[in-house]
């Protein structure tokens, strides 16, 4: 069976106002105010927790990477406890889910969010039914840009790992599907959109309604 695996933070859905919400909370308790924007830093949201945390001492003139170990998990509480409060799924994303589903193809996420994290969100969002996978950045003992995630997910969503693609937002993204030989869509409606070219995917996706009949070129 054909496979299209997704990301999830910045291609399936626009999480960076929660994200840098809870980052804010561990600059708070450092005494340093919300030092995080969450427009201007929506991509340094996408990226991560620890980069959040790095980002913001960063600017603060603190950097200490003990810092930013020491608040990791309170971040990862933090952004637990307040989830979905601005989090929204990009237009279009249920409907090319959707669409594929019924032309045949097996449909899973594959993310470098914590699963339990993801997990938790996709329920509180309504749709961790809509994909048969979930492979998150410690169900493996390895993360994305390993490959191994990315063929774990279209394994666990019944497809076939040499027969899949991957849509993400990232050079991460990129670089995963690239080690494991597969194509990569890379989407360009997210706060990094601009810098999706030059890692030369093999398309790039401005609308989600393309999706499908991309899917059926790259997997023929």
């Amino acid at each position: 069976m054909r496979t299209v695996i997704f990301d999830l933070d910045g291609t399936l859905a626009d999480t960076s106002g929660d994200l840098v919400a809870a980052a804010n909370v561990c600059f708070r308790a450092m005494g340093l105010g919300d030092v995080l924007d969450p427009l201007r830093d929506a991509g340094i949201a996408l990226r991560g927790g620890r980069m959040m945390l790095t980002r913001g001492l960063e600017r603060a003139g603190r950097f200490d990477a003990d810092v930013v170990t020491e608040y990791y998990p309170v971040l990862l509480e933090a952004y637990a406890q307040d989830i979905d409060r601005h989090t929204r799924l990009y237009p279009g994303a249920l409907e090319a889910v959707a669409e594929l589903d019924r032309a045949g193809f097996a449909v899973g996420i594959c993310t470098n969010k914590p699963e339990g994290l993801a997990d938790l969100l996709l329920q509180r969002l309504g749709v961790r039914g809509v994909f048969a996978s979930l492979v998150g950045a410690d169900t493996l003992p390895v993360k994305k840009p390993d490959p191994e995630p990315l063929r774990e997910a279209a394994r666990r969503a019944g497809g076939d790992p040499a027969r899949m693609l991957l849509v993400g937002d990232s050079d991460t993204d990129r670089n995963t599907a690239r080690a494991a030989g597969v194509p990569s869509v890379l989407v360009t409606f997210g706060p990094s959109g601009e810098d999706m070219a030059a890692l030369a995917p093999e398309a790039l996706l401005a609308d989600f309604a393309d999706l499908p009949g991309l899917a059926h070129r790259l997997l023929p």
